[in-house]
């Protein structure tokens, strides 16, 4: 493959910029520019210099096998003063070498998966990592990016494994000296497999929200004060509110930070009867957002108000404008005064933070239609099991299509690991 060379950190001025060289000429090109490299996994200060032996920058250097390096290849980082003409300048020089070339975004982590350092979940988790804003982000990438959701998919793809070793070594080795009976325990393996795989699949649309950010939908009568309410949870004007009903005409998103979640938190057109054409729209969209959000707050004008459309589990009925209103029960806010703000937002986040309690692992649509895949084919396999050893072939077959179901995920199993189990279970070669 190519040796490629690119700025591992943020284009412009910085107090420190790094310079990432990967690939088989890596410690050669290295060399070129600051002499002798330092010894892999270790860091020292070298003067870089360019072929007419100018001085360019003193740098921090660091050189990695190929085995214990993030591509798996021969890598050499420079960590350069952030001046940008000194990185321009490196990688001018960079550029002028005989077989480097400068890398497509994403090439090393690609190259780290084709080379055994990642599997497909944790590139995800990486670049969800990069993304994350909130601390419920970072440690839901973080777990992903450790390995976490190759190690429960491993324990699964071992259980199939092991289910279907038993039907192939009942089908292929009938005179051997193998168990007649095989169908208690695969039975035993593929109910439990198939019940934790389906919780998984289940809690994906929840740690997806914790990734992408939950949304949150205020929901009211026209000027019952979801605007004025919006401003003071966000702490600044994002709406534009008056004492004219009908003000708002679109959906105004506000992007927030609660308690380590990321919500969005969406002011709605005032819901009501109207002949004007725009405000039709607008609470149009209004309410399809509401029904998509994963959270509703409807403001009424008193307690005893019915909701424009049916609450959900979850939602919340809050009185409006409660600076107006005497002697209310339950919560009601007032985004003039601030009063009942800070109760609702803490609501809010306890009803999120419930629910982002139950998320699994699997974070992606990719992941949990693998997952639900999987759990189809186990389904099969067990109406197959019901039918006898004379329909073992099938099962077998439909086990091996969750455990290709399940490869997806991270991107990796092998048919020898059937052999495998079947000779070191049974004694097969004698």
């Amino acid at each position: 493959m190519d040796t490629i060379f690119a700025l591992a950190t943020a284009h412009g001025k910085a107090g420190v910029s790094v310079i990432r060289i990967s690939g088989a000429l890596a410690w050669d090109a290295g060399s070129r520019l600051c002499g002798s490299l330092p010894s892999s996994h270790k860091a020292a200060l070298r003067n870089l210099r360019d072929a007419e032996n100018e001085l360019v920058d003193q740098a921090l250097v660091l050189s990695f096998e190929d085995r214990r390096s993030f591509t798996g290849e021969p890598v050499v980082e420079f960590h350069l003063h952030g001046s940008t003409a000194i990185v321009s300048r490196v990688m001018q020089l960079l550029g002028s070498v005989d077989g480097l070339r400068l890398a497509d975004p994403g090439e090393f982590t690609r190259r780290a998966l084709e080379n055994g350092k990642l599997d497909l979940a944790q590139v995800e988790g990486l670049s969800d990592l990069i993304e994350a804003e909130t601390e419920a982000q970072r440690k839901q990438a973080v777990r992903v990016l450790a390995g976490q959701l190759g190690r429960i998919a491993e324990v699964w793809r071992s259980d199939l494994i092991r289910a279907a070793s038993l039907l192939e070594a009942t089908i292929d080795f009938a005179d051997e000296d193998v168990p007649v009976d095989v169908t208690p325990e695969v039975l035993e393996l593929l109910v439990r497999t198939q019940a934790v795989i389906s919780k998984e699949a289940e809690s994906v649309k929840t740690a997806e929200r914790i990734r992408t950010g939950f949304e949150v939908a205020i929901i009211g009568a026209p000027n019952i004060g979801k605007s004025t309410l919006l401003n003071a949870i966000a702490g600044r004007d994002a709406a534009i509110t008056s004492e004219y009903a009908g003000t708002t005409r679109d959906v105004i998103e506000v992007k927030l930070d609660l308690n380590g979640l990321a919500v969005t938190l969406l002011d709605t057109a005032g819901l009501r009867e109207t002949d004007d054409f725009v405000e039709k729209i607008g609470i149009e969209r209004a309410i399809s957002r509401a029904h998509s959000a994963d959270m509703r707050v409807f403001l009424k004008e008193t307690r005893d108000a019915k909701t424009p459309f049916a609450a959900l589990l979850g939602d919340l009925e809050v009185v409006g404008k409660a600076d107006l209103v005497v002697g209310t029960d339950g919560l009601s806010v007032s985004g003039v005064t601030g009063q009942g703000v800070d109760s609702l937002v803490a609501e809010i986040s306890r009803t999120l933070l419930d629910r982002a309690s139950n998320a699994g692992i699997a974070t992606r649509e990719r992941h949990r239609e693998a997952l639900l895949l999987s759990t189809r084919y186990l389904s099969a396999a067990r109406d197959g099991l019901d039918l006898g050893p004379d329909h073992y072939d099938v099962v077998a077959e439909d086990l091996r299509s969750a455990i290709r179901a399940l490869n997806s995920l991270i991107g990796r199993v092998d048919v020898e690991n059937l052999l495998d189990e079947i000779f070191s279970s049974f004694c097969l070669g004698k």
